[in-house]
């Protein structure tokens, strides 16, 4: 049987890693695809099994995770320094680098020197959102391991167990938003990520609706948004940090570099929603309604969704996608990125 038979939605993932336990591991991999599959949980999993323990924690497991909004060259020297350091229990040593998508140009160029000519008893395994924005001399020296997105039946199946208190519409409107990931059905567990959704939308819709709609105005309810995000993301990390043996200066690093990727992750989140909704509004004014994300609104893109909007909305999902990469790529100013964008938005619909 399959050691990955219970991350099923994933075969050609678990068909390269079983061949990868029975012939001998490559030295490093890259997991790659959307946010909120499982990748993480099937990283460690394979590192588990090249150890051969089933510990959570062992002396011969090394993970890094972006600490904020990028992996900085620090945090891959330290890694580096580690990796000359020989198993202390097991035959190898496996190294873990969640989120690798967020390394800066100089990580990824320290990375790149180990990765070239690893220890032989090392496994380098990345595991990113998004291969856009690794440099290929990364991207040559792994082998590559592909996920995607998880079924709405799988989706629905943990909707069912997490919220039985809804009806069937309820449940299978909440799995259609998830989108098949697990991220965005947390979030749409949490009452505090509800809210701040139920306000985007709010803001999607003033766009057309609001002969008044002030742009600049919109922008801050995103970024309040976000902010909100961070101040739960800073309260989450000194609670985690409290035990340990820091230092006051280390530690205020840590807690502000977890704010700053909080409310990062919340602007990108808070485009894709955005970018949902046009999409939404599309498919329901051409009559796809079981095609839409937000079942739950369906109402509200009955009311809004109209022929005369089709191209406008069509227009303004593809200047939110624009957006998103901008976001990713470049060191933009939020306020005005979104100023800018809801402007675009506003004049696409209204033409």
């Amino acid at each position: 049987m399959s050691t990955f038979a219970r991350f099923s939605e994933h075969p050609e993932a678990g068909r390269l890693l079983d061949a990868a336990l029975r012939e001998g591991p490559a030295h490093a991999y890259l997991f790659h695809g959307p946010p909120g599959v499982g990748k993480r949980e099937v990283a460690r999993t394979f590192a588990r099994e090249l150890i051969g323990t089933s510990r959570a924690v062992h002396p011969d497991l090394y993970e890094l995770d972006a600490l904020g909004e990028m992996i900085r060259i620090d945090a891959i020297r330290e890694l580096r320094r580690d990796l000359h350091m020989r198993p202390f229990e097991a035959d190898r040593r496996v190294y873990l680098l969640h989120r690798a998508h967020l390394m800066n140009e100089d990580a990824a160029d320290a990375l790149l020197k180990d990765l070239e000519e690893p220890p032989s008893y090392a496994v380098i395994v990345l595991v990113a959102d998004d291969l856009g924005s690794l440099p290929e001399t990364i991207l040559s020296r792994c082998q590559l391991v592909p996920f995607r997105r998880l079924s709405e039946k799988v989706i629905r199946e943990l909707v069912d167990a997490r919220a039985p208190q809804l009806d069937e519409e309820g449940r299978a409107a909440l799995a259609r938003a998830s989108a098949g990931r697990l991220d965005r059905l947390e979030r749409l567990l949490d009452p505090a990520s509800v809210a701040r959704r139920d306000a985007l939308v709010s803001q999607a819709r003033a766009v057309y609706r609001d002969p008044l709609f002030d742009a600049s105005g919109a922008a801050s309810a995103v970024l309040a948004n976000a902010q909100e995000r961070a101040v739960e993301a800073r309260e989450t990390e000194e609670a985690r940090i409290a035990e340990l043996d820091l230092t006051a200066r280390e530690a205020e690093q840590r807690v502000r570099r977890a704010a700053r990727g909080a409310e990062r992750e919340e602007l990108l989140a808070q485009l894709e929603e955005l970018g949902a909704w046009y999409r939404d509004l599309v498919a329901v004014a051409v009559g796809a309604e079981q095609a839409s994300i937000h079942l739950d609104k369906l109402a509200e893109l009955r009311e809004d969704a109209t022929r005369e909007r089709l191209v406008g909305a069509e227009r303004a999902a593809e200047a939110v996608r624009e957006a998103w990469r901008a976001l990713e790529e470049f060191n933009l100013a939020p306020h005005l990125a979104f100023e800018a964008l809801f402007v675009r938005i506003g004049r696409e619909l209204a033409a």
